[in-house]
């Protein structure tokens, strides 16, 4: 079984990976997602001026406010919402298009929650 330390040693390597060849521009920013046990973040990130456009995770005041969690949803759900809010603050700066970073973690659960939410808030991959 694998330690702690490799594990966060291995995810360490499959993010520097992947980072390698995204990059984020102003047309088309890196939409950047971060889960963490008890919550997930997400943000619009221009990697030429090297800034954060705008962000949204599941402690923000906006999502405590606007979410209402479903019968039996879990952390999927509210993944799913802080996507949709992440889309719609995304839209509201003029951002149509992102380039989609899992941050070394695999596309699946939570981190495809997040992709689902902002395409349905309009944002196309």
């Amino acid at each position: 079984m694998l330690s702690r330390l490799e594990r966060r040693d291995n995810w360490l390597r499959r993010k520097r990976r992947l980072r390698f060849r995204i990059r984020g521009t102003p047309e088309r920013p890196r939409l950047c997602v971060y889960r963490s046990l008890k919550h997930i973040y997400a943000q619009l990130i221009d990697d030429e001026q090297g800034r954060v456009l705008a962000s949204c995770s599941s402690l923000d005041k906006e999502f405590k406010k606007t979410y209402k969690p479903p019968e039996g949803g879990g952390k999927v759900a509210q993944a799913r919402w802080v996507g949709y809010l992440i889309g719609k603050r995304a839209l509201e700066l003029g951002v149509k298009k992102v380039v989609f970073d899992r941050n070394g973690f695999k596309y699946h659960g939570r981190v495809a929650a997040v992709a689902d939410g902002a395409r349905e808030a309009g944002l196309e991959f």
